[in-house]
């Protein structure tokens, strides 16, 4: 599975609202294997991911209607956690990034977004409600 850096935050953040139905059923998709499946590998891609590709806004191959604002969101995502391309096991991951996040660095990160003040991104990523312990 691929994803983008900030997607890291979206997958523990999201519940259950989307921009139109088809986004909703295939963000709920990925969500559930992702949060459930602790020996899940993703590729981080810095580029368009599974996600994006059910995505209303996209227009194609690292293009998105809001391309300034989601690669600025992926740059922070990719600076506060030293992220590089390549393949992580997604509870591995999430681990590192709820070990070092603070909240003002989800601020910093997510405050752009039009969906971080409704859903429940910012409660989840810095509880750690989707860690597994399998460390």
């Amino acid at each position: 599975m691929k994803l983008r850096p900030h997607h890291l935050l979206c997958t523990q953040g999201f519940s259950g609202m989307g921009y139109d139905e088809t986004f909703r059923i295939k963000m709920t998709k990925i969500t559930q294997i992702l949060r459930y499946d602790s020996k899940v590998e993703i590729d981080l891609t810095f580029s368009t991911d599974d996600i994006c590709q059910s995505c209303p806004r996209i227009l194609g191959i690292n293009r998105c209607a809001d391309q300034q604002k989601v690669t600025a969101i992926d740059e922070k995502v990719i600076h506060y956690f030293k992220l590089i391309e390549r393949k992580y096991n997604y509870q591995e991951i999430i681990q590192k990034i709820h070990n070092e996040i603070t909240s003002a660095m989800m601020d910093d990160i997510c405050s752009s977004c039009s969906w971080y003040r409704t859903s429940a991104c910012k409660k989840n990523v810095l509880s750690g409600k989707y860690l597994q312990n399998i460390f």
